[in-house]
């Protein structure tokens, strides 16, 4: 699979573009900032973030936002899968999509949405960790941290293991210019976005579900994505047996 089948023009499925892969994004303190900004839930926690940049990343994320074209990221996944992360530059429905796709399915699957009317969480730590560490090339990077923080705001799970903020933590300190990056991360894993955190549980046919209000992989809800769709997407993000939890989760 090489590098422009990644990265597509566009997304079957998905209307909006044209996307453009800007990778040099990455790199930038202050785009991390805004990516970020979802995930904080108070004042104590924003200013851990923010810290004196606040101002400059709002100017910084204002004129991303101004942009024509969508920016958008991927991270590969095992078996051609791969994670789309689109920034949604529609003037007065801005907002970031994280999409899950495959060659051979005939469209996408929105995972979660984060924007004014949020819509998650669509992944467990074990699955965004996964996704972080696997190293498979041809994505926008194979940077573990840049991948963590890059999928951070479509991540919601009561069950992080005792090692998440020191991982979060590192990520933090290797992309960001943040002053207490071990406090950071505790705080955003404590606060974690709009969905708040959420109870992974496996279900039937091997089913890897949450309880989320808002996330369309709680079968219970009434926009959930259908059995069928919710099997291939637990099926595309399951993570290796080394970094799941078995204490972590719970069977129904």
């Amino acid at each position: 699979m090489n590098s422009a089948e990644l990265r597509p023009a566009r997304i079957a499925g998905y209307d909006g573009g044209p996307l453009t892969y800007q990778v040099r994004l990455l790199d930038e303190p202050l785009f991390w900032l805004g990516h970020l900004s979802s995930c904080i839930q108070s004042e104590e926690t924003e200013e851990l973030l923010f810290g004196a940049d606040h101002d400059a990343a709002g100017d910084f994320q204002r004129r991303l936002w101004e942009r024509a074209e969508w920016p958008a990221f991927t991270v590969p996944l095992a078996a051609d899968h791969r994670l789309h992360v689109v920034y949604r530059t529609i003037a007065d429905d801005t907002g970031t999509d994280y999409l899950l796709h495959h060659p051979d399915w005939g469209q996408a699957e929105i995972l979660a949405r984060d924007d004014g009317h949020f819509m998650g969480p669509g992944l467990s730590w074990p699955e965004l960790v996964a996704a972080a560490d696997n190293m498979l090339p041809g994505g926008s990077t194979t940077d573990p941290h840049s991948r963590l923080l890059l999928l951070l705001p479509a991540f919601g799970d009561d069950a992080v293991p005792d090692d998440a903020v020191g991982r979060l933590a590192d990520a933090l300190s290797a992309r960001m210019i943040v002053d207490d990056p071990e406090t950071l991360a505790s705080a955003l894993l404590e606060d974690q976005g709009a969905s708040g955190p959420a109870r992974w549980t496996v279900a039937g046919r091997g089913l890897s579900v949450n309880d989320g209000e808002y996330s369309f992989r709680n079968p219970t809800n009434l926009f959930a994505l259908p059995v069928d769709r919710l099997a291939r997407v637990a099926t595309a993000l399951a993570p290796g047996p080394a970094q799941q939890s078995p204490t972590a989760r719970g069977r129904v």
